[in-house]
């Protein structure tokens, strides 16, 4: 899948200095959807290293910041789907931690001033279970998970550009995801449904959970399209950048 973009005009007037784009990292095509916009590209895919490796280039071209944009999994036990959480501060291992930039996240806040303040954890692989949750949740305060906030972070420390994560809870730490819910799950971000039908085939049981699920994917969905709406040109990016 090509990235999905939406950029400024490709011609501007001559009294007019170069606008960058902004650069949106979801793993879902339907985040990236709600992320595209005027002055922003969106780039989409399951987090992995060819995901970094397609940001990376395209923030080789020139980029004003890059937000990583979209849905996560609950760690903290009082967060419910559709809840939003704005990171200070990422961490992909012990070792590795990267601070969003404070002028941003300031702005941010002032458009979301409900959102929750605090860690995201990038993550190589999906954490499904409630133990997990907890067991990641304990080792580092981290409030939700996801897998692509650490690769927007190292490549916007890379390029030297302002860096800033808005996330919204789609399962809550309280709740396992069903193995059906992952098997469709494309590198593109995309869903294939016939798998997720197979699994379903293969584990009935698994229905009202995947129901669940479904459910908390709605009022997650809602509530990224209001976060969107409401931050606005460019994800409230300061003006200085």
């Amino acid at each position: 899948m090509q990235p999905t973009t939406a950029m400024l005009p490709a011609v501007l007037p001559a009294v007019l200095p170069a606008v960058l784009p902004l650069l949106a990292l979801s793993g879902l095509d339907f985040e990236a959807r709600i992320a595209a916009g005027d002055g922003v590209i969106a780039v989409c895919g399951v987090g992995s290293a060819a995901l970094a490796e397609r940001l990376e280039q395209i923030a080789a071209r020139g980029c004003a910041g890059i937000i990583s944009f979209g849905t996560a999994g609950g760690l903290a036990p009082t967060l419910v789907p559709g809840d939003c959480v704005l990171a200070d501060m990422v961490i992909g291992n012990p070792q590795q931690r990267w601070a969003t930039d404070a002028k941003w996240l300031n702005a941010l806040h002032a458009r979301l001033p409900h959102a929750h303040l605090g860690t995201i954890a990038g993550v190589g692989v999906p954490i499904t279970s409630v133990a997990a949750k907890q067991e990641l949740w304990k080792g580092s305060t981290a409030l939700a998970v996801d897998m692509e906030s650490h690769w927007a972070a190292q490549v916007a420390q890379r390029h030297g550009v302002p860096f800033a994560v808005c996330r919204v809870v789609v399962d809550p730490a309280q709740r396992s995801l069903p193995s059906s819910a992952t098997v469709g799950l494309q590198a593109d971000g995309s869903t294939a449904i016939l798998p997720i039908l197979r699994a379903l085939a293969a584990h009935p049981g698994e229905l009202p959970a995947l129901l669940k699920l479904a459910r908390d994917a709605g009022a997650a969905r809602a509530s990224l399209k209001r976060i969107r709406a409401e931050l606005g040109l460019r994800f409230a990016l300061p003006a200085q950048y």
